[in-house]
């Protein structure tokens, strides 16, 4: 039997990409986000290329939104097998600029939305005793950086939620897994039409990788959940080693350059903003899984090919030292 996969934030970037290739592999996929355009696009996708499609908008936020979700999908397509958190809202700005309302709405889709969604996942999977539950993490959750203060926390608390949440079902001794894949700088639509009060717009953290990267690293931890949670793109990986080894040190360098670095100086504001409302509303209006940063983009990852293959970690992981001790000596030289 194929395969049942709910992935939020179907519509575009990460959970675009991601449904694509759960749709080559055949499955079932239910599509979840507010904006019907480009989920009834991703829609399309998955079906050309063999996947069975069901379309359920709805608001992360809400968690009655949520279960209604998981209860359509069992009753449409059968059990839920793996469920993909993936949906996401952010403000570009200062902490000081943000409003309590954009902080706590980012909050509620970015990691509310998580617990709602695993919430659901659970109360289907935990009778059955077998599930996979993925959270598309960020390395901004373990290493924050300026201008993303509210993401940042979300995307910190939800890396608590699911440790225990993992404690919780190991003392259960349950066969139902939870793990976190944890992301780089991805090009996705999120930086055309994030709400932004930068006086450029907003792109991710260079280097850049595509979302089929990121979509890659998701399945993998699918389909091996026992580890409590993967890195994808080697920038992320050296981001946290250096993180560990000279956190004061970063704190300074992103303080000189993680403002700048979040700007393209080529592009002005869209004056799109997805925070409270969709933007994607009808099928005119898809953006598909790619942003707007094809051209410095990177399809490939080396980590990810370690990753993959285990007999590779031990010099993945002596590399990634590497490259951190590197990073951090060019810190040096530059916070000096």
């Amino acid at each position: 039997m194929p395969l049942t996969v709910v992935i939020t934030g179907a519509s575009a970037g990460i959970g675009r990409a991601t449904a694509r290739l759960y749709a080559r592999r055949g499955a079932d996929v239910v599509l979840v986000a507010r904006g019907e355009g480009g989920l009834e696009a991703a829609a399309d996708e998955v079906a050309a290329l063999g996947g069975r499609p069901l379309v359920r908008p709805a608001d992360v936020a809400d968690p009655a939104q949520v279960e209604a979700v998981a209860e359509a999908a069992e009753k449409e397509l059968g059990p839920i097998d793996v469920w993909i958190n993936c949906a996401f809202s952010s403000v570009f700005a200062p902490f000081d600029e943000i409003t309590p309302e954009e902080f706590e709405r980012t909050t509620q889709v970015t990691y509310l939305g998580f617990v709602n969604g695993t919430r659901s996942a659970l109360t289907r999977m935990l009778p059955r005793d077998r599930g996979t539950i993925v959270q598309v993490g960020s390395a901004l959750g373990e290493r924050s950086i300026p201008l993303q203060s509210a993401y940042c926390g979300a995307k910190h608390a939800i890396n608590g939620f699911t440790s225990s949440l993992r404690t919780e079902l190991l003392h259960r001794g349950s066969n139902v897994h939870v793990t976190v894949a944890q992301m780089p700088g991805v090009n996705t639509p999120q930086f055309t039409w994030v709400r932004s009060r930068l006086s450029r717009h907003p792109m991710p953290v260079p280097p850049v990788y595509q979302p089929e990267v990121a979509a890659r690293g998701v399945l993998y931890a699918a389909d091996h959940p026992r580890r409590k949670q993967y890195y994808v793109g080697g920038t992320t990986v050296a981001t946290l080693w250096a993180n560990r080894f000279a956190p004061a040190l970063l704190d300074r360098y992103l303080a000189r350059t993680g403002f700048g670095s979040q700007q393209d100086d080529g592009r002005p504001p869209t004056g799109l903003d997805n925070l409270f409302e969709p933007v994607d509303r009808r099928p005119a209006d898809d953006q598909g899984a790619h942003g707007a940063f094809d051209d410095s983009a990177h399809a490939r990852s080396w980590q990810e090919t370690l990753v993959r293959h285990p007999a590779a970690t031990a010099l993945g992981a002596g590399a990634a030292v590497l490259g951190a001790v590197s990073g951090i000596r060019r810190l040096t030289s530059r916070a000096a």
